[in-house]
């Protein structure tokens, strides 16, 4: 959710849950983690611990600024700031710091690398407003890191959490024949309207951004679906609304849940105006962890704060990995 909701703390607890069972594991990042100060917020962070057999794909300017002993194993084509990506293995274990491929498609390529060097499964390290990891197309399951870093105010912090948990778990289009379409026109990039036939009229538009009218004036009386393949934004709902009412009769569609910009107080007034919202890959969300503490000094009595979110959360784990348990 930010920086300092308690990710690398999860991620270590992660390694070392894999290292209590002895399963062999890969890890990458979408960002950078491991350094002991954070270099945006210059507050002090953990360290990142991989134990002996772990499988990493970092840049290569990170492999000396950590402790671990690593095999270089493949050095890639993939560039990032820091150097081009190298996979390695750990083979003494200790500190290690990660920056792995900048884009979805490489981070991909790279995990199924490690796969294929003997790893279980990856583990993909996301990064500050980059929700993308999280897309099915990309990661299998999610672990969502959230925490008192979100706000003063308990309430609003939870509120925060919730909307993302929302728009992860949003409904799944179940028809095949219906989904074909779409994976089509993702392929394609094209924004369409779709009736109950499943005849589809695509609409001249670059983006759905600013588009929200030209999509009302392409509705028709049997309009089933809109779907639009990039990002759904308040403008093109609010412009949606304004212009038709027909929006009531469709359901937007989206590639994931990944894809929505919306804030919660915006996403909960146009609920309640009727909008329907699904998706065409559904996100496995598996738990959320929590960090009741903020750098900026001020924090959550924790009990508190699990209780609660687990009454909002009930049907997967809501953990304080901090306190024990689960």
């Amino acid at each position: 959710m930010a920086k300092n909701s308690g990710k690398t703390v999860t991620l270590n607890h992660i390694l070392y849950e894999a290292m209590e069972a002895e399963i062999q594991i890969g890890i990458t990042s979408l960002g950078r983690d491991g350094e002991n100060l954070d270099i945006v917020t210059e507050t002090e962070k953990p360290r990142i611990f991989a134990t002996e057999g772990t499988i990493i794909a970092t840049a290569t300017s990170l492999l000396s600024l950590g402790d671990a002993n690593i095999e270089i194993i493949q050095v890639t084509d993939y560039r990032t700031p820091l150097g081009n990506v190298v996979i390695g293995r750990v083979k003494s274990s200790g500190y290690i710091q990660l920056a792995g491929p900048q884009s979805l498609k490489e981070i991909k390529e790279v995990a199924h690398i490690m796969l294929n060097l003997g790893a279980k499964f990856v583990i993909i390290d996301g990064a500050l407003d980059r929700r993308s990891s999280a897309a099915p197309s990309i990661a299998d399951a999610t672990i969502l890191a959230t925490g008192a870093v979100l706000s003063r105010d308990i309430n609003r912090a939870i509120e925060e959490t919730l909307h993302i948990v929302n728009i992860f778990s949003l409904p799944q289009i179940e028809d095949k024949n219906l989904r074909q379409i779409m994976e089509n026109l993702i392929i394609s990039d094209e924004i369409a309207v779709i009736n109950n036939s499943l005849n589809v009229d695509t609409i001249d538009l670059k983006t759905a951004l600013g588009g929200g009218q030209v999509i009302a004036e392409s509705l028709k009386e049997d309009s089933k679906y809109v779907f639009i393949p990039g990002s759904l934004v308040k403008n093109t709902i609010e412009e949606l609304i304004n212009s038709s009412r027909r929006y009531k009769n469709i359901k937007i569609v989206i590639s994931d849940g990944t894809k929505v910009f919306i804030n919660p107080k915006d996403w909960l007034r146009f609920m309640r105006y009727g909008i329907k919202v699904m998706v065409l890959h559904p996100i496995n969300l598996i738990a959320i962890t929590l960090n009741p503490y903020a750098a900026a000094g001020y924090y959550y009595e924790p009990f508190n704060y699990l209780e609660r979110m687990k009454s909002y959360i009930n049907t997967i784990p809501v953990m304080d990995l901090m306190l024990g348990g689960e």
